[in-house]
């Protein structure tokens, strides 16, 4: 089948006035359109400049092209990503591209009556171990989940008491063999995590995501064995293989942690997979829990969690698609339809 338009909106997300990068940069929605008449869709990143580079050079270089197989996907990667190398490599390009990878899944499953799980190279996994990141943790432990990850910026030292409260809580309502994460979201620094590795130590958080800002590789990977056996995790802002093989050279990271719709899709994510299983290195995606990461970790030797967020349901995440796979007693698993199982509402075929 060849492709004959392609085109992206930029849904009217709520909007929270924290003046946080995502309320100017979210999730696009990326629809291409085929001379059969099916029809495939992704989610990528980047607002309204993501939408406007998808609804143009991009578009261009896209329509015409043949989708038979996941080779073809692969090949028109590629090809997108040279096209777009003088401006693009990272950022919000490869945000836009990852919206056109993963309709072009949706799109050859569809066509071949497949979920987008079958075409990876088939189910591995019939549920998945969900994480909640965020929400009130006596609610997330009322929904069945085993594993929590809890928010945690560094503003002072007060906030060692804080991240303290937290995880003896967490420990008291999900028990001794639940998993305890912490995200510090860019902010903390070396001093910070040894600190809170010592002062949580009793309360044994299984990581520390993006702990540091992801240009420092070199202090990531002079912090990391001095961290153990807490995890040191990362990847959501690297994007492509390419910047996941930088950060294997450097050694940075315990456990990568790749958004499939802002690293360039599936075909990024498989490539990123194959680069970890070389390594040795665990993958555990971000936001693994919405559909697009989903299939990748049901169909891969991705580890069995995924991350969900139970108290985005209502905001600026789940207004768009329906028919999403929920958690169900602390487990999750993508639907058995063909392509990634979910539809568009009305206002965005």
């Amino acid at each position: 089948m060849k492709i004959t338009d392609i085109k992206a909106v930029y849904p009217a997300w709520k909007k929270k006035g924290s003046g946080a990068w995502q309320e100017y940069y979210w999730q696009i929605v990326v629809r291409v359109e085929t001379d059969t008449g099916v029809l495939g869709y992704g989610y990528g990143g980047g607002g309204e400049p993501g939408k406007l580079i998808v609804n143009g050079h991009l578009r261009d270089a896209l329509i015409g092209r043949t989708i038979g197989s996941v080779d073809d996907i692969r090949d028109t990667w590629d090809h997108l990503y040279f096209k777009s190398l003088p401006y693009g490599r990272n950022g919000i390009v490869i945000m836009a591209l990852s919206g056109i990878d993963l309709a072009l899944w949706d799109l050859l499953g569809k066509t071949e009556g497949k979920p987008v799980y079958e075409l990876i190279g088939g189910l591995k996994k019939d549920k998945v171990r969900a994480y909640a990141t965020g929400g009130d943790p006596a609610r997330v432990r009322d929904l069945g989940y085993t594993a929590v990850k809890r928010s945690h910026k560094w503003r002072s030292d007060a906030d060692y008491d804080v991240a303290a409260v937290q995880a003896a809580r967490c420990r008291e309502l999900f028990g001794p063999d639940a998993l305890l994460m912490f995200d510090c979201y860019m902010s903390w620094d070396a001093w910070v995590a040894l600190r809170m590795r010592e002062i949580l130590a009793e309360y044994e958080p299984y990581w520390f995501e993006d702990l540091i800002t992801p240009d420092h590789l070199d202090e990531l990977a002079e912090l990391r064995p001095r961290l153990a056996p807490v995890l040191l995790a990362g990847g959501e802002h690297d994007f492509s293989h390419h910047a996941f093989r930088a950060i294997a050279r450097a050694g940075a990271l315990d456990l990568w942690q790749p958004d499939i719709t802002w690293c360039g899709g599936i075909t990024a994510g498989l490539r990123i997979l194959d680069l970890a299983r070389s390594q040795g290195v665990p993958v555990c995606p971000h936001r693994g829990g919405e559909i697009w990461g989903l299939h990748l970790i049901a169909a891969t030797d991705c580890m069995d969690l995924a991350e969900t967020h139970p108290d985005r349901r209502n905001d600026m995440d789940g207004s768009v698609l329906l028919d999403e796979p929920v958690v169900s007693g602390g487990e999750i698993a993508p639907a058995d339809r063909p392509g990634f199982g979910v539809t568009l509402k009305p206002a965005y075929c």
